[in-house]
């Protein structure tokens, strides 16, 4: 992972937006994992790849954002100007509106069962989006998209290192049962990374989703991952209702959902040094959601 500052956007701006040069910059508070983002005064964010796996994200946004975003029931970043690799940093990297909200992961006082009615009720309409021009799901989404059959070396992998930690028939099981059905209608946008850092909530409610740089066209299921990520009990069947997909879709996002948590414990994925994918295990293991 590249060291990005302060600094560095402040010089990246002053080389290639002088215009802008005279705005403050300062980091968000809470950073993900594959972008670090910086507000730039007022109004506008830059958005940096931490890594070359990253940079193909920039120009999809650029183009998928706009194509979007009329067809959504909220905010989503609009692009404003797109950098270059400059001042030691060797990517592209983008400039966005600022969408004002704190995410949910950061935020007190959010209704949880509107968050999963609305989030629900977003994916639906992302999913009803024109498809025309939406990239195809594959390596520049990770994978997401794809049929869950891609991941069966890693999931295997996952439980060759974990033995004996997990109780390896019930995720074979769960497996199982992902990789057993299809998306059958025809393809559709996906988000690709729906999680609490991704969404921004204003006085209790959704009020914006950001960060489509894993977006695409394919099958929905990997969105659906935030049923046992963050959503408990009753709330997890308002996201499904809400979501409106059938029971083949939710056992291959609950394959999404295994995977990732086999995965990151295995440190195939990225750190979790405070354990909340092995939180996560036991309530994919417990609860299908799909009854």
């Amino acid at each position: 992972m590249i060291d990005i500052t302060a600094d560095l956007v402040r010089a990246l701006v002053a080389e290639q937006f002088p215009g802008w040069a005279e705005l403050p910059v300062t980091p968000v508070a809470r950073q993900g994992w594959d972008n670090r983002t910086f507000r730039l005064g007022d109004r506008l964010a830059a958005r940096l790849p931490s890594g070359g796996a990253y940079v193909a994200g920039v120009g999809k946004e650029d183009r998928c954002l706009p194509l979007l975003a009329a067809h959504l029931p909220l905010p989503v970043p609009a692009p404003v100007a797109t950098g270059r690799p400059g001042a030691g940093y060797p990517f592209p990297w983008s400039v966005r509106r600022w969408l004002p909200g704190d995410t949910v992961e950061g935020a007190v006082g959010v209704d949880r069962p509107a968050l999963a009615r609305d989030l629900g009720g977003f994916l639906a309409a992302l999913r009803a989006a024109p498809v025309r021009h939406g990239p195809t799901a594959g390596a520049h989404s990770h994978r997401r998209g794809c049929h869950p059959e891609v991941l069966n070396g890693e999931v295997e992998e996952a439980l060759r290192r974990l033995d004996g930690e997990v109780d390896a028939a019930a995720c074979r099981a769960v497996w199982a049962d992902a990789v057993d059905s299809a998306w059958q209608g025809a393809p559709v946008w996906f988000h690709g990374d729906v999680a609490p850092g991704n969404l921004l909530v204003r006085g209790g409610r959704l009020s914006a989703v950001i960060d489509f740089g894993t977006c695409g066209v394919g099958d929905p299921a990997c969105d659906l991952v935030m049923a046992w990520t963050h959503f408990d009990g009753p709330e997890r069947q308002v996201f499904r209702e809400a979501a409106g997909l059938s029971g083949d879709a939710w056992r291959r996002a609950r394959g999404w959902a295994l995977w990732k948590a086999l995965a990151t414990m295995a440190g195939l994925s990225s750190p979790d040094p405070e354990g909340f994918q092995r939180r996560v295990l036991p309530r994919v293991l417990d609860d299908p959601v799909a009854t």
